[in-house]
């Protein structure tokens, strides 16, 4: 960075005071909290994120230095809680991403399930699934639930992509049958009690052995 463009001493000095004024806020946030779920300690613990990367960027632009701590990202960060303070019904929304890596053993595997289904309606439907990938995957899919596959995924030819899990508060459950035309449609951050995503883009030093990370939201 050219001198031009840096920082002055006094932008520092103040990108160093509004830190501790952030932290000043947020301890006292923290000691009037109402509950684990308070939207004062929330805002204020982003505010105080802000704050300090705003300072380390400029005591690193202006004096080659950085601070000894990391901040969180603030834009991964969910917004406040705002859903009931005693749920008493859970909605669950897993996305799980796939490549179909291998198609000839997604393929052998699903004619293999199909051989073995005594109630193939016709003869023609066994052979199909062997050579369409659409068809195999409907009988792979037919035939396990979403965690199995998940945790079998290389003996069916898949290679994990990213994946995400929301668990969100309600106060009740919906009527039977009310949201399947559209599942994902309502989902709504502001609910989320907890989430997990999992991606080969966070920190190595997350990763877990298969070279892929898990961030706790």
């Amino acid at each position: 960075m050219s001198d031009a463009a840096q920082p002055t001493a006094a932008e520092v000095r103040a990108a160093a005071d509004a830190v501790k004024t952030a932290l000043d806020r947020h301890l006292e946030a923290v000691e009037r909290r109402t509950g684990d779920e308070d939207p004062a300690v929330y805002e204020a613990f982003n505010a105080l994120a802000a704050a300090a990367e705003v300072y380390d960027e400029l005591l690193y632009d202006r004096h080659d230095e950085v601070t000894p701590f990391e901040i969180p990202g603030v834009d991964d960060s969910l917004p406040p809680y705002a859903g009931p303070e005693e749920p008493h019904a859970l909605t669950v929304l897993i996305r799980r991403d796939y490549a179909v890596a291998e198609p000839q053993r997604l393929l052998a595997q699903a004619q293999r399930l199909a051989d073995l289904d005594p109630d193939q309606p016709d003869d023609t439907a066994v052979p199909m699934v062997g050579v369409s990938v659409h068809a195999a995957l409907g009988v792979l899919f037919g035939e396990y639930e979403a965690d199995e596959i998940a945790s079998r995924h290389k003996e069916f030819g898949l290679e994990e992509g990213d994946s995400t899990l929301w668990v969100s508060a309600v106060d009740e459950l919906p009527e039977p049958g009310e949201w399947l035309e559209a599942p994902f449609e309502d989902a709504d951050p502001s609910l989320v009690v907890c989430r997990f995503d999992v991606s080969a883009v966070f920190d190595e030093e997350e990763a877990d052995t298969d070279g892929t990370a898990l961030r706790r939201i």
